[in-house]
């Protein structure tokens, strides 16, 4: 049977399978689309940089590929030379899809003129695709930027587009983005740019390396002044300014800022991602803080550092952390602002606090300054002389230890240390199986850090409010608790206020214009760490200076090296020093507190030697090295014989060392001021 001729299929069907085609074509596409999204990641990688808390720059850190690549935000770059940038690299940037045909035929039959490449045509987008995705320079790569440029419009708006290119374009080096070259050529953003500064900004991405400022200075003027001229004939500028801007020097590289680099790690590494971390760190103090710390490690041996911790006491907001001198000298990698060390004397004030906050004693106490064994610990004064009776402030001012262990005593080792943990102090113990706290804790036999110190001075300060300090842009109060009574707090840094001044230093109350600092030192067993912390103006400041792997410095005192470190600390501030006050009047002390109750005086008694004791002595005479004889009790000044005749105390130390004249039995005698005597006889035998 014949078949009739074959009739078209309905309208509505043809269409349908059209449609079908279409839709299925779109949908390969979106897959493909999907499947290859260009690696816009990278602009996301960016250089952190870490600004002080008026956004001043301290220090930024390269990204994992070794480069600068800093954030490049529209609002905070040149308008004026955002347009320029327009006008000459793709005049129109704001309507094409990604890439622009005109500019491609321009391009092509330019070069199929010249036979070689004469001007390109490749938009802001294509050029991001490119810096996204290096590739050689041919026509497939064109074609792949094309389809890539289309891609990343459909995904960014214009303005992130443009923002993107001027994070991502090469300027030479390990630079990466318009704020890059910016803060390397002109040590400032782009934020203001002369006619100058844009033309060499543009014309150094077409050709980075052969340009670069600091090593083709004359390449990179010749391509700064063509970008100029080009400004001219666009109508962007006259030729009086072009000619002018010509004149300008080609700029060499500078350095970025390096500042607070122990703080701008710790800060980076809690706000891992972020392009612009903000610290409460004050730049200007900074800077002096950390130049006042290398002039003072340049008279130190090499492996020693210095660490300063400056706080503002309203708010905690740490405004300078100088974790070293120098990251050249031994141990300048570690932040010795944390570092765990042996705080020596400076808890004492803390003591003393809780001692008169809790009705234990009053500043007024008198406590007995004597050899006295306490258990098993037998302390003594830092320059081993005994004072006798002493009144606690006294005893505070002048950093005696003997007063110190018999207040820890009457507190308990473990109430002080929890009072201390209340307040914000992490009180490292001994690695011992019996680490409990012992009354050592009141001469600094425990480890604490520099932060936590600063802390807890800045609680002083504060009317006896203890709170965590800060570092970041906000203040976070984890904790506000009271320490002490403001009351007390004041009256402690009365006390330290009138401490003895380190020589050279005229007290604040004589010196017009000085600040008047409440300060106490530390030093540590063995002369490991040198302290001095203080109060004055709103500030609380810490210094530690030592060794950072521990090593002893003999003679190294707080006193003598950390001290005149924390007064030129507080100079730095230029605060003006508090008005004068009237000194206020104390109440009476309760009678209960003139003294420590069981502390009345103790009978006389010799602690060595020993009643008939046999000392073994392998030398005689004056180049002996003697005995040294202790007693306890009585009434100071204590005065010692040997069979009738005086032994007196040593002038530097004074210890009394008593040399024997010959192996024998001697009397050793004891005399308090109030005239009792206590005698012992004794065997001294020679090694025969």
């Amino acid at each position: 049977m014949k078949r009739g001729p074959r009739l078209p299929l309905p309208l509505s069907v043809a269409g349908r399978r059209w449609a079908g085609v279409l839709l299925g074509a779109m949908l390969t596409l979106f897959a493909l689309d999907q499947a290859f999204a260009p690696p816009l990641e990278r602009v996301r990688e960016l250089s952190p940089v870490v600004v002080d808390r008026n956004g001043e720059w301290l220090m930024a850190f390269t990204t994992r590929d070794g480069a600068w690549r800093l954030e490049a935000r529209l609002d905070e770059i040149d308008p004026e030379f955002q347009r320029r940038l327009i006008a000459i690299e793709d005049e129109r940037f704001w309507w094409h899809p990604g890439f622009d045909p005109i500019a491609l035929a321009r391009a092509s039959v330019s070069y199929a003129r010249a036979g070689r490449v004469t001007q390109g045509g490749s938009t802001i987008t294509m050029q991001l695709a490119r810096l996204l995705e290096p590739r050689p320079r041919t026509i497939q790569s064109k074609l792949i930027e094309i389809v890539r440029a289309m891609q990343i419009e459909r995904r960014l708006s214009k303005r992130e587009i443009l923002a993107a290119y001027l994070t991502l374009a090469p300027y030479g080096g390990n630079l990466e983005g318009v704020r890059a070259a910016s803060r390397a050529y002109f040590q400032r953003d782009p934020q203001w740019l002369d006619d100058a500064e844009m033309a060499l900004l543009i014309a150094l991405p077409q050709a980075p390396e052969a340009r670069r400022p600091d090593r083709n200075p004359r390449a990179a003027r010749a391509a700064r002044d063509r970008v100029l001229d080009l400004f001219v004939s666009a109508h962007l500028i006259s030729r009086r300014r072009a000619e002018e801007g010509k004149e300008s020097e080609i700029p060499a590289r500078a350095p970025f800022p390096y500042s607070a680099p122990h703080a701008a790690e710790a800060l980076v590494a809690a706000n891992a991602g972020a392009g612009v971390v903000r610290s409460s760190l004050d730049a200007t103090l900074q800077r002096d803080l950390e130049s006042l710390a290398r002039r003072h490690a340049a008279n130190l041996e090499r492996d020693a550092q210095i660490a300063i911790l400056a706080v503002e006491i309203d708010g905690r907001a740490v405004r300078a952390r100088v974790g070293g001198a120098g990251r050249e000298r031994a141990g300048g990698y570690i932040d010795m602002t944390r570092a765990v060390r042996s705080p020596g004397s400076a808890l004492k004030p803390f003591l003393y606090a809780i001692a008169f906050d809790e009705n234990i004693a009053a500043p007024e106490t008198l406590v007995r300054d004597a050899p006295r064994r306490f258990g098993g610990y037998l302390p003594e004064n830092f320059d081993r002389r005994f004072h006798g009776d002493v009144t606690l402030e006294d005893a505070l001012r002048h950093s005696l230890n003997l007063p110190a262990v018999a207040t820890l005593e009457r507190i308990g080792a473990g109430r002080f240390q929890a009072a201390l943990t209340r307040a914000g102090a992490q009180v490292r113990m001994p690695r011992r199986a019996d680490a409990e706290p012992g009354l050592a804790l009141a001469l600094g036999g425990v480890g604490l850090t520099l932060e936590d110190l600063v802390q807890l001075y800045a609680a002083l300060g504060d009317g006896g409010e203890a709170r965590p300090l800060t570092t970041g842009d906000v203040a976070t109060f984890a904790f506000a608790r009271r320490f002490v009574r403001p009351e007390t707090a004041e009256r402690v840094l009365e006390i330290l206020a009138t401490s003895p001044h380190p020589a050279g230093r005229i007290p604040a109350q004589i010196a017009q214009g000085a600040p008047q600092v409440a300060f106490k030192t530390g030093t540590s067993y063995g002369f490991r760490d040198a302290w001095a912390l203080g109060v004055s103006n709103g500030y609380a400041i810490g210094v530690w200076v030592g060794r950072p792997d521990g090593t002893p410095r003999p003679g190294a005192t707080g006193r003598s090296e950390a001290l005149p470190v924390l007064f030129e600390a507080f100079d730095q501030l230029g605060a003006p020093p508090p008005p004068e006050q009237p000194r206020q009047q104390h109440a009476p002390v309760a009678p209960a507190l003139v003294r420590f109750e069981g502390a009345e005086r103790e009978d006389l008694s010799i602690l060595f030697p020993p009643s008939g004791a046999e000392v073994l002595v392998l030398d005689y005479g004056a180049g002996s090295r003697g005995l040294s004889l202790s007693a306890r009790g009585g009434s100071a000044p204590l005065t010692w014989y040997a069979d009738g005749v005086r032994v007196a105390n040593e002038p530097t130390s004074g210890r009394v060392i008593w040399r024997p004249p010959a192996p024998g039995f001697y009397d050793v005698t004891v005399v308090d001021a109030a005239g009792q005597s206590v005698s012992t006889r004794v065997r001294i035998r020679d090694s025969g």
